[in-house]
């Protein structure tokens, strides 16, 4: 049963500004802070929160870290882990049709209070307070025809089904110019800006890209009078709005949801490329959240654990979103930190660069191996990121005795069945690639998998693998990888493996069996999404990788593409110190997926420290 919350909506003395603010004034440098969706997914509750932002004021406020955001669906008080509660969730919404916190999770917003309390908790400490919310109008103020304030229409009067998020039917879409549209855009933004909001995500806003209710929005805030940032989610924005979404938001998604896979950090180098054109002040290209530290405590996917990134996988991430000027929204949990994570997130010399670096773009790009520089303008000094991105190349597609071909959710039943004669193999390896464009919901279930010889038959689930990765999340008997059932194209299977793309499964195999049976399809958490899900199946019976390359490389920069002729200082802003003086050519030793970060500077200048 929803709660029908009454809230006052105070007078302010100046409900619009003289003249339409520049909102690009409002995020200057890249925003940096916390976000609950990482640790907490739909269910963080007010402790949790004040606990982030304590550690936030104590640790990382000094090296710029001041927002503290709290992510989805805040107004439902009965929300749960690895999923949302879609089946009888308690909503909070008020008389005009605007959710407003579950008191339950926030104990202060009781009494028709909302977030003021916890936006003043953050405020008292010199932080700034962020909420997430979805795109458009509830769905429950449809149904119950909830007027809207400020306008003679109601909720059920400014609403359609067309456009409606398929991976979460909290909201339908707003038509723009229908009487009431606007006035509800400003009646929300009119209570959070009561409330004392400064950072505002609107989730389902930017893939696919909704340019009506994204200049609504951006509306609503300018007649609010106060400075809230507008950041968009998810992605990637198309790029061809990218001057659309330059003019209407401080910040937008380059991708969907970005988690601790190497396999998703790697596909960044060619979007950040992509994106690196459209920096701007106070417009920022989003490359999503640094999933760093403990992650998944309640999750809307994914387990309790500390990152899966390794210490040089860190090092990339952080190297690339500060040199890409990346908004830097860290997901982890902060008081669950470890001084590696802590030194990461307040290292003075390569948040500096983040913050005033100018002209960043990739240097150049040979096969795996990466340079992006920037400038500094205040000394005319070169920042030079070097990144070492190979990996052990997998073996090609005709090597494998069965290929799927790729799979998608337009795939009649969303899946394919297989019978592989596997005569005489010892070794057997279920492999998931994506399907030629990124890694993005790329949930693939190996269904059934059966091994036979003509007399006698064993599920494959009943033997344990030698090995098995996943790009996202952990490769699962009997279940999706996201931890649901296993079910393609809307039908139930008892037995298979869940996993994501990209996926290898090794098995040592019984002696005797000469046929493996499966299907083999897209899950469905992938196939209700609106972007992602094409995946590629193929088995092989050796080994599906290619010699591995070596540990560290050197990764050669000319300096003169830098604009230096003469001797060079170079100073590792990771390291904190002036490593020596170089000419013509510099060529830094990088560790597999790892990366280094340097000041160039010509010899005879100040380095500054």
């Amino acid at each position: 049963m929803a709660a029908l919350a009454c809230t006052a909506t105070p007078t302010f003395a100046q409900t619009k500004p003289a003249s339409k603010p520049d909102f690009h004034q409002w995020a200057a440098t890249p925003p940096m802070g916390w976000n609950s969706w990482d640790c907490y997914g739909p269910t963080v509750t007010e402790a949790e929160v004040k606990a982030n932002a304590d550690y936030m004021a104590k640790n990382l406020q000094r090296s710029g870290w001041d927002y503290v955001v709290v992510d989805i669906r805040w107004y439902v008080g009965n929300d749960t882990a690895h999923g949302y509660n879609e089946k009888d969730p308690d909503w909070n919404i008020d008389q005009y049709g605007r959710f407003v916190p579950a008191p339950n999770r926030f104990p202060s917003a009781a009494g028709g209070k909302g977030f003021k309390p916890l936006a003043d908790y953050m405020h008292s400490k010199g932080l700034k307070f962020g909420i997430h919310i979805m795109r458009g109008v509830p769905v429950i103020a449809v149904n119950r025809k909830l007027p809207i304030l400020g306008s003679k229409a109601t909720a059920a009067d400014i609403y359609t089904k067309e456009g409606q998020g398929t991976w979460l039917r909290d909201m339908y879409t707003v038509v723009a110019g229908r009487p009431g549209a606007q006035e509800y855009y400003n009646s929300i933004f009119k209570l959070y800006a009561s409330w004392g909001v400064d950072f505002v995500k609107v989730d389902d806003l930017s893939s696919p890209y909704h340019a009506p209710e994204v200049e609504m929005i951006r509306k609503a805030i300018d007649l609010t009078g106060r400075k809230i940032v507008l950041s968009t989610s998810p992605g990637e924005t198309p790029i061809s709005q990218a001057k659309h979404v330059q003019a209407n938001a401080n910040m937008w998604r380059t991708v969907g949801d970005f988690w601790d896979s190497w396999e998703q950090l790697k596909e960044h180098f060619e979007v950040c490329e992509r994106w690196a054109p459209y920096i701007m002040t106070g417009a920022w290209p989003d490359a999503d959240m640094l999933p760093m530290g403990r992650l998944g405590i309640r999750a809307e996917r994914g387990d309790d654990r500390m990152t899966r990134f390794t210490h040089d996988e860190q090092f990339t991430l952080m190297t690339l979103w500060s040199i890409f000027r990346s908004p830097l929204m860290f997901g982890g949990d902060l008081p669950s930190n470890d001084a590696f994570t802590l030194a990461m997130l307040t290292n003075k010399e390569v948040l500096a660069m983040h913050r005033s670096s100018s002209n960043n773009r990739q240097l150049f790009r040979r096969n795996n191996l990466v340079a992006w520089t920037a400038d500094d303008p205040k000394t005319g000094d070169k920042f030079l990121a070097v990144f070492n991105a190979q990996d052990q190349e997998l073996a090609e597609e005709k090597d494998a005795v069965w290929n799927s071909g790729v799979i998608t959710r337009s795939t009649p039943n969303q899946s394919k069945t297989a019978e592989i004669d596997i005569t005489g193999a010892n070794k057997l390896y279920l492999n998931v690639r994506n399907g030629g464009d990124d890694t993005s919901w790329d949930h693939a279930d190996w269904l059934m998998p059966t091994l036979s010889n003509g007399s006698k038959s064993v599920s494959l689930t009943s033997i344990p693998w030698k090995a098995a990765s996943a790009g996202w999340g952990k490769t699962t008997v009997n279940k999706s990888v996201s931890g649901g059932k296993l079910v393609v194209a809307d039908k139930t299977y008892p037995e298979g493996i869940g996993t994501h793309a990209n996926s290898i499964i090794e098995y040592d195999l019984p002696a005797g069996y000469t046929k493996l049976t499966t299907t083999v399809g897209l899950d469905k958490a992938a196939a209700g999404q609106n972007t992602g899900g094409t995946v590629q199946f193929l088995v092989f019976t050796k080994s599906p990788y290619q010699a591995a390359p070596l540990d560290s490389v050197a990764v050669k920069v000319n300096l003169a593409e830098l604009g230096f002729t003469g001797p060079c200082t170079v100073r590792d802003l990771w390291a904190g110190k002036t490593v020596g003086t170089v000419t013509g050519e510099f060529a830094p030793y990088v560790r597999r997926h790892g990366a280094q970060l340097y000041r160039i500077s010509k010899r005879g200048t100040t380095v500054p420290k």
